[in-house]
C-alpha cells in the first residue's frame, strides 16, 4: 500500500497536500480499498467555510455511503469536476487524478499537526 510521505493524514482517512494556504485533499488508498468501488461523489460545500472535522461530502461506494471530513479549518474553493463523470478515480489514482477538494486553509500550521506518513501507517497496521 502506498502511503507517499509529503502528504498530511487523518484519522479518518482523508489526505491532505499542503501547498502554501491551498491545499488538496483527498481519500487515502486504505480508503478507498475498504470502501471498495466508488461509485459517486457529492460534494456541494463549494464556498463554504467549515471548521476541523466537519463533514463536506459524501462517498458512495457499492455497499455503503461515507461522509468525508475536513482535516482542517478552511473554505472549500474547487471540487475536482473529474469525479462526476469518473468517482473511480479515486480507486485507480488516490493520490493524484481522483483528489476531491481544493480549500483555502484558514491557518496552515494546522497541518502539521495531523498524522505522518509513518503515523497513519501504525493507525492502520501496515
Amino acid at each position: 500500500m502506498n502511503f507517499p510521505s509529503q502528504l498530511r493524514y487523518t484519522k479518518d482517512h482523508e489526505w491532505v497536500l499542503l501547498e502554501g494556504n491551498t491545499a488538496t485533499v483527498g481519500i487515502t488508498e486504505f480508503a478507498q480499498r475498504e470502501l471498495g468501488d466508488i461509485v459517486f461523489v457529492d460534494i456541494t460545500t463549494v464556498g463554504k467555510s467549515l471548521n476541523a472535522e466537519e463533514i463536506f461530502g459524501t462517498v458512495e461506494a457499492v455497499k455503503t455511503v461515507s461522509d468525508l471530513f475536513l482535516p482542517v479549518a478552511a473554505t472549500v474553493k474547487e471540487v475536482n469536476a473529474a469525479l462526476e463523470g469518473s468517482p473511480e478515480l479515486v480507486n485507480t489514482d488516490p493520490y493524484g487524478a481522483g483528489w476531491m477538494v481544493k480549500i483555502e486553509v484558514k491557518n496552515p500550521a494546522d497541518v502539521d499537526g495531523l498524522l505522518s506518513a509513518d503515523a497513519y501507517k501504525a493507525l492502520v497496521g501496515e
